[in-house]
C-alpha cells in the first residue's frame, strides 16, 4: 500500500488540473497562434507560468485504485499489475480470461 499522503497529492494534483484545464488550453492557443502579436503571445506565456505547477497534466501520477502502486498500473483497468493478476485468477474481472498455449 501506498502512503496516503501520497494518494491524497495526486487526487489534489487531478483536481487542479480539472479546474484549470480550460484556461490552460486557452492560453497555450494563444501562445501558439502565430497571428497574434508578439506582445500577445509572450503575456499568455507569463499567464501560463502563472498558474500552479500542480495543475499541469504531466504531474499527475496513474496509480492503481485498489493498492495506490505508482508503478505497473495498466491504464484500461486503472489497476496494479499485482491486483490484475489476483482478480483476473478469482475471475472477477469481465472478459480477461488466461492465456493458454495448448
Amino acid at each position: 500500500m501506498a502512503k496516503v499522503s501520497i494518494v491524497q497529492r495526486n487526487l489534489k494534483r487531478q483536481n487542479l488540473f480539472k479546474k484549470n484545464e480550460k484556461k490552460r488550453e486557452e492560453l497555450k492557443s494563444i501562445r501558439n497562434d502565430k497571428t497574434k502579436t508578439l506582445e500577445e503571445r509572450f503575456e499568455a506565456q507569463i499567464s501560463l507560468s502563472n498558474l500552479p505547477r500542480n495543475s499541469s497534466k504531466t504531474r499527475i501520477r496513474n496509480r492503481c485504485l485498489l493498492s495506490g502502486r505508482g508503478r505497473g498500473v495498466y491504464n484500461k483497468f486503472k489497476l496494479s499489475r499485482i491486483w490484475f493478476r489476483k482478480l483476473a485468477s478469482e475471475c472477477k474481472l469481465p472478459g480477461v480470461k488466461k492465456s493458454s498455449w495448448s
